[in-house]
């Protein structure tokens, strides 16, 4: 892009800003015990090297009752180092750094209630009913005071800056709303008085700080609530809060906790860009303060119009920088075709709020790694024949990864076209964004010189004619014929599977007569798209689950946005019910019970019948393939079944990996003799440097090294973990120095006769689940480490970091 405004310099609080883009806040769960990480820090500067102007923190404890522990802590001293380190590293890329201040109040989004919510008023959380106490008088002063004091911190540490988060439903917004603020002192009752509380917060930060500290400002634009805050209110806000020109920069977010709480992450079931023209008219109360635009901005170009037309004077981006951080410097270089879009899934949000664990993207599997800003692989030291099996979203990761690296790659397919399922998922409703995904693999591939040879099913000798050393089966899963539905029915096509039928259903052009039933097992999106679709196409649908709810394995925001559409396509859902196969369906009627009490029920004129199940791995071609000597990867459906994020994960991986392993299998005698021993010392230093990593990625584990002989040199049982886990430790390791490759590559090699190797009995549950690594040195086996209580990618994880501090290859 030539001449963009995007790349314009914008003045905030006497600060430059390089060009028009920030990152907008998002919590990274990335920090421990309130602690700045290592990992935390690289996400940010990662984002700085890729070209943003501007970084909103994730939500900091800014408070002393603020106690979340994935939250880093600035009310205290305790911190200093870390915050100074965090802001050096993002400053130093000429980035401003700005730290986010907010207070869920009585907001809650999580399971249960919170015993511990402050409120402006005693009044319920929409969404949970917490019941929160309401701040008195002194207590506002209290926390406007650590406020203040925090940001002064921040400051002192060489932040920019900080944003007040007002939207979202949280506290600074339930004070500005006559729905959850019913108080009758000077913090409550009309505008200026619900306001009070911001107004003053921003006028302390700036006393404290100087006008060389930028202060930002998120507002509600529609919170989605009755009688709370829509764009009328909006504006009014607007216009009390840039009045006095104390706030450098505002943003306008939607949503609050409740009902509308999706609409604060935009998904692909509605327009991009879908608030910019709220956004516009809201910017004409503002005071001539600049304005932030945000969300669902993916594209450069959408990005470039919004400041072409004067809509706002800044994008704010938190997704599209998670899933590409040199979104910006792509796209000014012109290489819009190598960016990783966000397909607005939230996928994301689902991992950091559902489950806890750091933030990821679907499209992006590198994540807050050293290399992950415009990257692209380094070489292999050897290089092999790939064949990969399978053209969905794992094999062509895969693919495209382990020929960058230098490999003779060949990809072979079913289809017609790259994709696999996906393509399928693409045509259904919301999902458009996904042939992103695989058009930016293919634009890797064909760059890294992928053979890719599709239209036919790979069968053994197909694979063994390419003569490859190494195999990586992509080749998906099918799901599971639920046991009210007849093998002979099955066999017969009266009834398939949803994927199967859903193929036919996209090309219908007219509506159907009758009705369509789907029984759900499934509870993804992808089901509910198909479910979508049907309702287009059929006079009515039943969506049959024997759960109490559907879509119980979503996130919340999805999980809304889908009872949503569901309930507006009047889609019927009858839960804690199963079909009852049975000789009337010929006449075509569906019979079905309630799972607790057996009451039968019945629907009829059935013209389309199909199920959503479990997925089990199509892994036909695994035992041929172990017959021969051959490095064997599974990946995506083909090992688990899970979503887009395990495929992209998966393959990426293994396309890393793929050949590393064949050197040890060759190359590395079957024995523990070899030149030295790994010695004490050395095994201390390795533990310690996997427990700094376990402590960083907050999983207690069992940690021991053996030297090459199987003898414990060093062990640790971290708080939390297990008694059991130290054996289970110890064994890993000593699987891995059996076979020189780690334990989680074991169940591709070993065969089922050969279980006893140096004298121990190993389960396939320690192989399988893996955990153990050999300790190599020039080629030679010096000792091993095993680890026991993180997933294996986590062990993985823990143990780089040990063979690293030890100055040994990972």
């Amino acid at each position: 892009m030539t001449d963009a405004l995007l790349s314009e310099p914008l003045v905030l609080a006497g600060k430059r800003l390089r060009n028009r883009v920030a990152h907008a806040s998002m919590t990274t769960h990335m920090g421990y015990q309130s602690q700045v990480s290592d990992r935390q820090i690289q996400y940010y500067e990662n984002r700085a090297k890729g070209g943003a102007a501007l970084i909103v923190t994730e939500p900091l404890l800014m408070a002393p009752h603020q106690t979340n522990p994935a939250r880093i802590r600035v009310w205290n001293d305790d911190n200093l180092g870390g915050l100074k380190r965090w802001a050096d590293a993002v400053e130093k890329h000429d980035c401003r750094l700005l730290g986010q201040i907010q207070d869920p109040g009585r907001g809650h989004h999580d399971a249960g209630r919170n015993y511990s919510a402050l409120a402006p008023s005693a009044l319920p959380d929409d969404l949970s009913w917490t019941m929160p106490h309401a701040l008195t008088l002194t207590e506002i002063k209290n926390l406007i005071a650590d406020f203040a004091l925090s940001s002064a911190r921040l400051q002192r540490c060489g932040f920019s800056g900080v944003e007040l988060s007002g939207a979202h439903g949280h506290l600074f917004s339930q004070f500005m709303s006559p729905w959850s603020n019913r108080r009758t002192d000077e913090y409550g009752g009309d505008w200026e008085n619900r306001t009070r509380f911001v107004r003053e917060l921003v006028s302390s930060i700036r006393d404290l700080c100087g006008r060389q500290f930028i202060i930002g400002l998120k507002l509600p634009s529609n919170d989605g609530i009755p009688k709370s805050i829509g764009p009328e209110e909006a504006a009014v806000l607007a216009d009390l809060f840039t009045r006095s020109k104390e706030v450098d920069y505002v943003c306008f977010a939607q949503g609050a906790h409740a009902r509308s709480l999706e609409t604060h992450v935009p998904d692909r079931n509605g327009p991009n860009v879908p608030y910019i023209g709220l956004i516009r008219k809201l910017k004409a109360s503002c005071n001539e303060v600049a304005v932030m635009a945000l969300g669902r901005i993916t594209d450069p170009a959408e990005a470039e119009g919004i400041l072409t037309r004067g809509d706002a004077d800044l994008i704010g981006m938190g997704r599209t920088l998670l899933a590409d951080p040199a979104w910006y410097n792509k796209a000014m270089q012109g290489r819009t075709n190598d960016i990783r879009y966000c397909i607005s899934c939230n996928t994301c949000w689902d991992t950091i709020i559902t489950y806890g664990e750091p933030l990821a993207c679907v499209n992006n599997p590198r994540v807050a790694e050293k290399r992950e800003v415009d990257w692209w692989p380094k070489p292999a030291k050897r290089k092999h024949r790939v064949v990969v099996v399978g053209a969905g979203i794992a094999g062509m990761e895969a693919a495209w990864v382990a020929a960058a690296r230098g490999h003779s790659v060949t990809l072979l397919g079913t289809g017609s076209e790259v994709g696999g399922k996906a393509r399928l998922r693409a045509q259904l409703p919301g999902g458009e964004t996904i042939t992103s995904i695989y058009d930016y693999q293919m634009v890797c591939a064909q760059r890294a010189g992928v053979d890719i040879q599709l239209g036919k099913r790979a069968e053994l000798q197909d694979i063994l004619s390419l003569n490859p050393d190494s195999v990586i089966l992509a080749t998906g899963g099918t799901m599971h014929r639920p046991e009210w539905v007849p093998e002979e029915i099955a066999r017969e096509g009266w009834v398939t599977n949803l994927p199967s039928a859903m193929h036919d259903v996209v090309k219908l052009s007219s509506r159907q007569a009758g009705t369509a039933v789907v029984f759900d097992m499934d509870h993804t999106e992808g089901t509910y798209a198909a479910v979508e679709l049907l309702a287009q196409r059929f006079e009515r649908v039943v969506l049959m689950t024997p759960r109490a709810l559907i879509a119980q394995d979503e996130s919340l925001v999805t999980r809304q946005g889908i009872l949503r559409r569901l309930s507006m396509a009047r889609v019927e859902m009858l839960l804690l019910s199963e079909p009852v196969w049975s000789e009337q369906f010929e006449d075509g009627v569906l019979e079905y019970k309630n799972v607790y009490n057996g009451d039968l029920g019945r629907i009829e004129n059935i013209s389309f019948l199909s199920y959503a199940t479990p997925r089990a791995a199509n892994v036909d071609l695994v035992e041929p393939l172990k017959a021969y000597d051959l490095e064997l990867y599974l990946v995506g459906d083909c090992r688990v079944a899970r979503g887009l994020m395990g495929a992209t994960r998966d393959g990426h991986k293994a396309g890393e990996s793929v050949g590393r392993y064949i050197n040890f299998r060759k190359e590395t005698p079957m024995s523990s003799t070899t030149v030295r021993n790994i010695d004490v010392d050395t095994a201390l230093k390795a533990i310690k440097a996997a427990r700094e990593k376990a402590s960083a990625l907050k999983v207690n584990m069992s940690i021991a090294v053996c030297d090459a002989a199987g003898h414990l040199k060093a062990f640790v049982r971290m708080d939390g973990a297990s008694l059991i886990s130290l054996q289970i430790a110890q064994d890993k390791a000593h699987t891995a120095i059996s076979g020189g490759i780690p334990t989680h590559k074991w169940h591709e090699y070993i065969k089922d006769d050969a279980p006893l190797i140096h004298g121990i009995v190993h389960t396939p549950r320690f192989i399988i689940f893996g955990g153990g690594y050999p300790i190599m040195e020039n080629g030679q086996m010096i000792g091993g480490i095993g680890l026991s209580g993180g997933h294996y990618s986590q062990d993985m994880e823990c143990a780089e970091a040990a063979l690293k501090a030890i100055g040994l290859p990972e």
